[in-house]
C-alpha cells in the first residue's frame, strides 16, 4: 500500500514534470514572439508569473548556449539567517566560446573538482571514464577560471532536493557557447529513477546532447528520469555543506527557489591523480 509520504512525493514529481513540458512550450512560442527584439539568451522573453513554475534542472534550449532558464530577485520574506560568509573579493569572467573543447583529459585518470564555497569546500569524484566529454568540459572551464566568483542561484527542497550551479551570470540563462552530449545515462547508480545524494549531474534544455555549464548537486536521493549526465560525486564533508545550505532554506518559500544562503563559488579547480 502506497504511503501518505510517497504519494506526496509522487505527486510532486509528476507536477515537476508537467510544469516542464507546459513552460518548454511558452518559452517557445515566446521567443517566436518576440524574436526581433530577444536577445541571445532570451531573458527578456520570459514573464514573471513564468519565473518559478518550470522544474530546477531544466534549461532554455536556445541551440547557442547551454542555458538554464530565468532565477527571479524572489520577494525575501522570512528568511532563515544566512550560515554562509561573504564571497571572496573578485569578478566573475564571462566568457563563451564557439565550440566544445577537444578531449584532453586521461579517461583512466582520476580527477577531482573542488569548490571553494561561501559555505565551505565541496569536493567531487569525477568520472573521467564514464563522462570523458563532461569532465573534459569542466577540467577545461576550471582551467578557465570560468566558475570563480559564480552564484549557486537555485535550491529546491520539495519533490526533489537539489541545488544548482554553474551559471556565470547568476539568473540561470548563463551558458559557454558550446553543448556537450549526454552520457552516463544507464549508470547502475540511477536505478529506479533515481539520483542517489550526493550525486553531481548536468542541467540540459530537455533536448538531447544539451548540456552546457550548469549541474546540479543531489542533497538527498531525488527522483528524476535519467536523462542529466551524472558525472561526479560529492565527499561526505561536501554532502554536510550541501546540506547546511538547504536547511536556510529558498527565497519562495514554495521549495524552489534562490537559496536563502549566499553560496558563491569563490574559486573552482580539477585536478589530476
Amino acid at each position: 500500500m502506497v504511503s501518505q509520504e510517497q504519494r506526496r512525493r509522487q505527486l510532486a514529481r509528476e507536477k515537476f514534470l508537467r510544469q516542464q513540458q507546459r513552460h518548454t512550450e511558452a518559452r517557445r512560442k515566446s521567443r517566436v514572439r518576440n524574436a526581433v527584439i530577444a536577445s541571445v539568451l532570451g531573458v527578456t522573453l520570459i514573464g514573471s508569473l513564468a519565473l518559478y513554475t518550470t522544474g530546477v534542472l531544466k534549461q532554455d534550449d536556445d541551440k547557442t548556449n547551454a542555458a538554464a532558464e530565468v532565477t527571479p530577485e524572489a520577494e525575501e520574506t522570512g528568511k532563515a539567517p544566512d550560515p554562509c560568509e561573504k564571497p571572496a573579493a573578485g569578478e566573475v569572467e564571462k566568457q563563451t566560446w564557439k565550440k566544445e573543447p577537444a578531449l584532453s583529459i586521461d579517461e583512466s585518470a582520476k580527477y577531482t573538482m573542488t569548490l571553494e564555497t561561501t559555505c565551505g569546500t565541496i569536493d567531487v569524484a569525477l568520472n573521467a571514464s564514464a563522462a570523458p566529454h563532461t569532465v573534459n568540459s569542466f577540467n577545461f572551464l576550471a582551467n578557465k577560471g570560468y566558475f570563480d566568483h559564480t552564484k549557486c542561484h537555485r535550491l529546491t527542497t520539495n519533490g526533489i532536493y537539489v541545488l544548482q550551479c554553474g551559471d556565470p551570470t547568476g539568473t540561470g540563462t548563463g551558458g559557454p557557447g558550446y553543448t556537450i552530449p549526454d552520457e552516463n545515462l544507464k549508470d547502475a547508480s540511477l536505478k529506479n529513477n533515481t539520483y542517489p545524494a550526493g550525486t553531481v549531474a548536468m542541467a540540459n534544455t530537455g533536448q538531447k546532447d544539451s548540456g552546457g555549464s550548469q549541474f546540479f548537486l543531489v542533497y538527498e536521493d531525488s527522483q528524476l528520469p535519467p536523462s542529466y549526465t551524472p558525472f561526479g560525486t560529492v565527499s561526505d564533508a561536501g554532502l554536510k555543506v550541501l546540506k547546511k545550505i538547504a536547511d536556510a532554506g529558498e527565497s519562495t518559500g514554495a521549495g524552489d527557489g534562490a537559496p536563502n544562503a549566499t553560496v558563491v563559488i569563490d574559486k573552482a579547480t580539477v585536478t589530476a591523480s
